[in-house]
């Protein structure tokens, strides 16, 4: 079974319907019991990272959370739910995060440019992404395969070994982390069609 937590913030439904679309049992919970007993655990995201790390808080999940890590049990993070396992973001100020992954949150900067054009934050649609190191996650999944992104921030790990992916989207960064039980995708495999399911189904058998 395949736990998603609901904090009030996140497309949970969509994320629910791919794990069931590959043949996986999903359940969306509230309950942090529930969470702390989770074989393998979602955290998915959208909105204000500030807002978000609050709900979790307020909800009572982040022990939970830290725990699940911490056993070894498999843990997917997806677009905020990624930043948010990081220390500190700067969205709306300096907000600490999960600490689970040192690093931080940063907006992209001003004034990037690709092909002589000015590129618009967020970023937003289909892009590639560059597989650094062999992310369980990423069985059968080709270099340079297009997945689908939403955000105006990315997040910078103090340890460049927990890069599984790389984007270009006129800088180059990190796209996704994998360590140990750990994967977590800035993009949204929910939103990325077949290859995004088929992420979804590499998940279920991590």
């Amino acid at each position: 079974m395949i736990t998603i937590i609901d904090y009030g913030m996140g497309n949970l439904r969509s994320v629910q319907k791919g794990f069931e679309r590959v043949g996986l049992s999903a359940q969306v919970t509230n309950d942090p019991a529930v969470v702390a007993k989770a074989e393998r655990l979602v955290l998915p995201g959208v909105g204000a990272f500030r807002d978000c790390i609050h709900n979790l808080r307020a909800g009572g999940f982040v022990e939970p959370i830290q725990s699940h890590v911490a056993s070894g049990r498999p843990f997917l993070g997806i677009c905020l739910g990624l930043q948010l396992l990081f220390t500190e973001s700067e969205e709306f100020g300096s907000h600490q995060g999960l600490g689970i992954i040192p690093g931080k949150v940063v907006r992209f900067p001003a004034g990037m440019t690709a092909n002589g054009e000015e590129l618009k934050v967020p970023h937003m649609g289909w892009n590639r992404i560059a597989i650094r190191r062999p992310s369980p996650l990423y069985h059968g999944i080709a270099d340079g395969s297009f997945v689908y992104f939403v955000h105006s921030y990315y997040v910078v790990p103090d340890d460049q070994s927990v890069v599984a992916t790389e984007t270009d989207y006129g800088i180059n960064y990190c796209s996704s982390i994998w360590r140990d039980n750990i994967v977590a995708t800035q993009f949204h495999p929910e939103k990325s069609q077949i290859l995004g399911l088929k992420m979804l189904e590499n998940f279920g058998k991590m």
